[in-house]
């Protein structure tokens, strides 16, 4: 072989080398599936396109089926991974394989509400909210929302209660402050993310709840604030420990977190409900979403992949998800998140 072939056959071969090193590194052809939260949707499509784009041969597929599901897909190891806006706590971890929680961002479960006529924001007192979900609030006209909304024309009309069909995260957030709010719906509901619901119309995810709410005069359910605000339907004023009437927002919802920054950096896992009166700007009603990850798996490609979409979440995605009204995480969680991300393996080893 002469000196000029066997020098353009090293090089070809250098070349192929490199390009098999490229291919290993960007993950060529990976594709991602998770499925859970509604409430975190309009964050992930944002979050799975931007990753897309910034990663073209890496496809993650979200689907949008509500906590509960997200779960129990987790479970049978039919997904990547999860998300739900409720933590599994100890006594679910144990009957599935090992899980790392990492929370994604943070976010209000908003009231929203169909009141023709009604000009400026409800506001809602925790008794009135507690009453209404109970079904002891029948009509607009009730003594306790005329009190809320003091010199405001409530319509004549019968309040129908919206609220999630499936298994929800956004439902076990809203439950676990009605329960800290009301001993009667303690008592007789108490929190989960799915619940026997003493009245009301079921709706599938966020987007059933708010079609529901949308075309029925008189309606009040919950939901995630981009679902109320991309359908143009208007968010309460909850009256939080401090008696300040407080609508969901971005800013309300950090000063929540701040309320509770303590307990974060212990846990990330507790509520984040009905904040101390010491918190006059903090919305009464958010929490955490999760993203539920087995922490091992058998492709190194895929779980690569995976953790470079997980950093991209609590990293750079932070600032997209803030764009559509979610809660920038604190540093402190995100050092736990780092923590937690850093524990994932691929076939018992660490990724790179």
């Amino acid at each position: 072989m002469s000196k000029r072939v066997w020098t353009a056959a090293v090089a070809v071969a250098a070349l192929g080398a490199l390009s098999a090193c490229n291919s290993s590194s960007t993950n060529n052809n990976v594709a991602l599936s998770g499925a859970g939260s509604t409430f975190v949707n309009p964050a992930m499509s944002r979050w799975t396109a931007d990753f897309s784009q910034a990663h073209p041969n890496i496809h993650v597929n979200y689907q949008s089926i509500g906590s509960g599901g997200g779960i129990q897909q987790v479970k049978a190891g039919t997904v990547d991974f999860g998300a739900s806006d409720v933590a599994l706590k100890d006594q679910q971890l144990s009957g599935m394989a090992p899980l790392v929680q990492i929370p994604e961002t943070a976010g209000p479960v908003c009231i929203t509400y169909n009141l023709p006529g009604l000009t400026q924001p409800l506001r809602l007192s925790p008794a009135a909210l507690a009453g209404v979900f109970l079904g002891t609030i029948k009509t607009w006209k009730d003594p306790l929302l005329v009190k809320d909304n003091p010199g405001v024309q409530l319509p004549s009309l019968p309040v129908i209660v919206s609220h999630r069909s499936d298994g929800s995260g956004t439902t076990g957030i809203f439950t676990e402050y009605l329960s800290a709010v009301s001993p009667e719906w303690s008592q007789k509901v108490g929190s989960g993310t799915a619940v026997s619901w003493p009245i009301g119309i079921g709706g599938k995810g966020n987007e059933g709840v708010t079609g529901n709410i949308r075309n029925t005069s008189g309606a009040i359910g919950y939901v995630e604030l981009a679902y109320a605000q991309q359908n143009h339907l208007p968010t309460a004023a909850i009256q939080n420990l401090a008696g300040q009437y407080v609508q969901p927002s971005p800013a309300s919802t950090t000063a929540d977190i701040a309320a509770f920054s303590a307990q974060l950096a212990q846990d990330p896992r507790k509520p984040i409900v009905n904040p101390p009166a010491s918190a006059p700007d903090a919305y009464s009603i958010s929490g955490l979403t999760f993203l539920l990850i087995p922490k091992d798996g058998p492709d190194k490609a895929k779980r690569t992949a995976l953790k470079q979409f997980v950093q991209y979440i609590i990293t750079d995605g932070q600032a997209a998800a803030e764009s559509l009204n979610y809660a920038p995480l604190p540093d402190g969680v995100k050092q736990f998140d780092q923590q937690q991300l850093q524990s994932l393996t691929a076939a018992g080893q660490p990724i790179s």
